[in-house]
């Protein structure tokens, strides 16, 4: 052994020797000591360098977006400070009706806003103008499942050398014909038409030539082009085939999971039925928030108007107080409730539920600005007058049109199409094969034939002499076909599932409905009892400020009196609120809130290339004069539907100088029309309350 060797051997044991004390002193070291121990060592060649992960990769960054100014995004960045305790007498107003509201919430709304405004927003469930189109524009949409019909056309071309080394003897005879090593150039092209029908055959037109030039003596050229031209049809004759079976299935191969064509058309009914009631609910949204401000404003007045004369009391009191003819006491519990009233003032103005914070959430549906120094004044009156509709009508109506049966519907439809499909899945594959084909030879790849019988290929090919055809069948049978039959029972209950739950819509549409019906009596009945009721308290009120004035009568009764009227005034706008959307439930209960409040749904224009690529389709679809030359698959609806056509199911009446006139006739002109008792309006009439006067 070398001494630079012994040198490094010397090396090596000293330093495992001193690798093993110090795993030995880090072994025997108390637990409290702990990770501290390495605290201690001292700086040395360390890695000092920040890590980019360190300081960057765990910050948290701004993304960097395209923003486009939009109507939303001024409205929202042309928020001013809201309103608080300010007086809405003093700020310009905005009229605006009803119609108008709801006009302005669809034309300004690509997101389909909804109430209670919280500070959680889904963005990932938001529903948007553009979901239809996303539908149709997807994976899942009728497009897309009508690519599986589109023609296929491929191309290869691929080049390839040989050097290959032969382990042979060879033979001075034949020396000639052998080669030690095989040397060649090579290339292969194919090109293909493929195509699908709707009934599932398969027609194929392949063309492939491929070249090849090597060392081999005993060809006739150095080089030369084999090639063919073929056509190819696959016809399935029991599982596959039919044009039902394909519309259904699709390009999929697996039982049980179809992309046809009419499943994707099911997908996109079902899209235009969620965002139908998605508009649905923001109409009756905005109604909400409309007639709650409109009651708000009313509620603001009652209670300004028991403020007003709780402080007349107060003031009153004071007087005699102050001239020795009052008692403290007295003095008190109108000081008392006059501040209860203002209390109530503050919290109808500002407070949460107050007239501030209600038509803020009116101008979020509107895609206004949260504040912009005015404020929105309804102009659309309460509907007062009685309100009848056929039950009858309504009820055929609501499980006709209404949204959520007919979305049930189309996924029935879907199941229906996925269970007849499994079923003919359940057959075994047979298809029929025919193929044929021209081939040719040729040591150029066009060349003449009046050059030679194999000068080119394409002349070889297209000369024709040499043709071979292939016909025959193929069977494919899954033993036991377990796969299938698990595809036909999970079918089965998909379909039994769908039924039942169309069922269960339909049973709660008709108790839905008959609650509404019920709601419009009662309600428009507590507008009548709480008006009485607001009535008696005036009076009570005027007679207890008269024996009050006199001295003849407590104080206590004329304040519980002025509390009276304030709450029974309350009552009766609130009745009257409930009133209109008991109105308003009933229509979006039978499917025709959107009628109610005029609202088309459409498509949006086409561009002008789909509409010339429509008219030119258009003109091949001539309608055939014989009906038993028409024949066609079973429909997917049974006629078309307009959601915005306007229904038949009811009077209304109102008092106009003591006489019933019609407010809006929604019964058949034959119609019998029932004998509705107003008589305890006839002699009182609902008063305005136009207490509050707002400047323009």
């Amino acid at each position: 052994m070398t001494r630079s060797n012994v040198r490094s051997t010397n090396t090596k044991r000293r330093l495992l020797r001193n690798l093993v004390t110090a795993l030995t002193i880090a072994t025997t070291l108390p637990a409290s000591v702990g990770c501290h121990v390495w605290d201690r060592i001292g700086p040395g060649p360390h890695d000092t360098t920040a890590s980019y992960h360190r300081g960057v990769g765990l910050s948290i960054e701004y993304p960097e977006v395209a923003e486009c100014e939009t109507a939303v995004t001024i409205a929202a960045e042309a928020a001013t400070a809201p309103h608080s305790l300010e007086d809405p007498s003093k700020l310009p107003t905005i009229e605006l009706s009803l119609d108008e509201a709801v006009a302005m919430a669809m034309r300004d709304s690509p997101v389909i806003r909804s109430l209670p405004i919280g500070a959680s927003f889904s963005t990932q469930n938001a529903t948007t103008v553009f979901d239809p189109a996303q539908m149709a524009s997807s994976t899942q949409g009728v497009e897309a499942a009508l690519a599986a019909y589109d023609a296929q056309y491929t191309n290869t071309l691929n080049w390839s050398g040989t050097d290959t080394p032969r382990n042979i003897l060879i033979n001075p005879f034949t020396q000639n014909f052998q080669r030690q090593v095989d040397e060649g150039t090579s290339a292969a092209y194919a090109s293909s038409l493929s195509k699908r029908s709707a009934f599932g055959s398969q027609f194929t037109i392949r063309h492939v030539v491929n070249y090849t030039r090597n060392n081999n003596p005993n060809r006739n050229f150095s080089s030369d082009f084999v090639g063919w031209v073929e056509a190819e049809w696959r016809q399935p004759i029991l599982r596959g085939s039919g044009l039902q079976y394909n519309r259904i299935v699709g390009s999929s191969q697996t039982p049980g999971v179809y992309n046809g064509v009419l499943i994707a058309r099911t997908n996109e009914d079902v899209a235009l039925a969620d965002f139908e009631d998605s508009v649905t609910k923001l109409v009756a949204d905005v109604e909400q928030a409309y007639w709650d401000l409109t009651i708000a404003y009313r509620l603001l007045e009652a209670n300004i108007k028991g403020r007003e004369s709780a402080l007349r009391t107060y003031q009153y009191q004071k007087v005699r107080l102050d001239v020795g003819a009052g008692r403290q006491d007295e003095e008190a519990q109108a000081q008392s409730q006059y501040y209860q009233f203002e209390a109530n003032v503050q919290s109808r103005l500002g407070g949460p539920t107050g007239l501030y914070a209600t038509e803020q959430k009116l101008r979020y549906l509107l895609g206004m600005p949260a504040s912009d120094g005015k404020i929105i004044k309804p102009t659309t009156d309460p509907l007062d007058s009685k309100v009848v509709f056929d039950w009858n009508s309504a009820l055929s109506q609501a499980l006709d049109r209404r949204v959520e049966i007919r979305r049930q519907r189309f996924l029935v439809k879907r199941r229906e199409f996925e269970l007849y499909a499994s079923r003919l899945n359940k057959r075994p594959q047979l298809d029929f094969v025919g193929l044929y084909r021209y081939r040719g030879l040729g040591d150029n790849l066009l060349g003449d034939i009046d050059d030679g019988r194999f000068d080119g290929l394409s002349s070889s090919i297209l000369n024709g002499e040499f043709q071979e055809w292939q016909a025959g069948v193929e069977f494919t049978l899954p033993v036991g076909l377990r796969q299938a039959g698990a595809a036909i029972a999970n079918a089965k209950l998909q379909l039994q599932r769908e039924r039942a739950v169309l069922a269960e819509v339909e049973l709660r549409v008709s108790h839905d409905l008959a609650e509404a019906a019920r709601n419009i009596d009662v309600t428009y009945q507590l507008v009548e009892t709480n008006y009485n009721r607001y009535q008696a308290d005036l009076r009570q009120v005027e007679v207890l400020v008269r024996r009050y004035l006199d001295g003849t009568d407590n104080i206590n009764f004329l304040l519980q009196a002025q509390r009276s009227v304030v709450q029974s005034e309350v009552a009766f706008y609130q009745a009257l609120a409930d009133y209109n959307l008991a109105i308003r439930d009933l229509h979006w209960e039978k499917g025709s809130l959107l009628a109610y409040n005029q609202i088309q749904l459409a498509e949006d224009a086409w561009e002008a290339g789909a509409t010339r690529d429509a008219y030119e389709k258009g003109l091949f679809l001539t309608p055939r004069q014989d009906p038993s030359e028409v024949t066609m698959t079973p429909p997917v609806t049974r006629r078309s539907f307009n959601p915005s056509e306007v229904q038949a199911t009811g009077v209304g009446f109102s008092m106009q100088d003591g006489a019933i006139v019609t407010e809006q006739a929604l019964l058949p002109s034959d119609a019998v029309v029932p004998d509705v008792d107003v008589s305890p309006l006839i002699d009182e009439t609902i008063p305005s309350a136009d207490g509050l006067q707002l400047s323009e």
